[in-house]
């Protein structure tokens, strides 16, 4: 299931290691948990070799507040491209403006039927043990980007979605709103090193239907003022050719799906469909807790993605079969040197 690390590589990342990467290395030494310190070691092992990482976001990250750790990953150069779903994106700043308005529900497990109508009625949307609250949250937020959007469609500019993002954060407008503090967005991270991310399938998320329903409305008029996940994949594809050329590109994969799926295919399709040489790529791991299985390709192993030309016969590859929540802050950790 796993391609264990070389001894160098090994040797390389133990060079920097805080009490959390001294806690992995005495006592994650079998199983998923001895993947996992397998997996950080080659992750960091590739930002020492001068190689860059990708990050994909699947479920529900931002959430679960995995800025408090990606954030300071972003900020200190150990991510290069964050490939997310449109939730990951507009939870994150969710987070930042309304935080003290959610509600966690420890006993979600117990809810009946009538519990979770209850909470329908008090308008917060339920994410595992997690409650958003619709107005603070996602009215808010649809404020601020009806705003950005209305302006670029009557200038006739279009934006990917994260460009709109950006353009909000970058206004300063919103800081009044926020609730945590701002060193834990990862969206504001990668805004201020403006990052490049790629939002596939962006029209599935609460604000992708807020956009449709602007247009519907006619207070959009050109409804591809948003750039589209096609225009992302065409822009993905000079990126990595432009990136690849002198060093490796990793992608670290949290979750299945889309945010995943999506970007890999980029290397198969400059080969099969451009007749364009680029390298594999560099690195790959996959946190799911989705059983692997036959027939599943968003829980299949990575030895799978060989005979589709995106991974190679020597690309340190891990699948570590666990829950992200608990498994990407303490790679994170790890390769912070924390």
């Amino acid at each position: 299931m796993t391609t264990r690390t070389q001894p160098s590589q090994a040797t390389a990342s133990r060079e920097v290691t805080g009490p959390i990467g001294a806690f992995l290395e005495h006592h994650f030494r079998h199983f998923n948990a001895a993947t996992l310190l397998d997996a950080a070691r080659a992750y960091r092992a590739q930002i020492e070799q001068g190689n860059q990482m990708m990050i994909t976001l699947a479920g529900a990250m931002s959430t679960a507040e995995l800025g408090l750790s990606l954030a300071e990953m972003i900020r200190q150069d150990k991510v290069h491209l964050i490939c997310c779903t449109g939730a990951n994106l507009e939870e994150d700043v969710f987070n930042l403006v309304a935080h003290d308005h959610y509600l966690r529900v420890p006993h979600y497990r117990e809810l009946t039927a009538r519990d979770e109508e209850d909470l329908l009625r008090r308008h917060l949307n339920r994410v595992t043990d997690t409650c958003i609250p619709e107005g603070e949250a996602m009215r808010r937020m649809e404020a601020a980007m009806l705003e950005v959007w209305t302006n670029a469609d009557r200038r006739g500019e279009r934006y990917f979605p994260h460009e709109f993002f950006y353009q909000v954060l970058r206004s300063g407008r919103y800081e009044q709103y926020y609730q945590i503090d701002p060193k834990d967005s990862w969206v504001l991270a990668a805004c201020e090193k403006n990052l490049p991310l790629v939002v596939p399938g962006w029209e599935d998320s609460t604000l992708g239907n807020m956009y449709a329903a602007a247009c519907l409305r006619g207070d959009i008029k050109n409804v591809h003022t948003v750039r589209t996940g096609i225009e992302y994949m065409t822009w993905l594809a000079r990126h990595y050719q432009e990136v690849t050329r002198q060093r490796g590109l990793g992608m670290f994969q949290i979750g299945g799906g889309i945010a995943g799926d999506f970007p890999i295919c980029v290397v198969p399709m400059l080969h099969q469909d451009l007749g364009i040489e680029v390298r594999l790529w560099s690195y790959f791991c996959q946190i799911s807790d989705s059983t692997t299985s036959y027939g599943s390709y968003s829980g299949a192993v990575p030895n799978e993605k060989i005979t589709w030309g995106k991974l190679g016969p020597d690309t340190p590859r891990f699948i570590i079969e666990s829950d992200a929540t608990i498994v990407a802050p303490l790679i994170f950790a790890y390769v912070l040197g924390w």
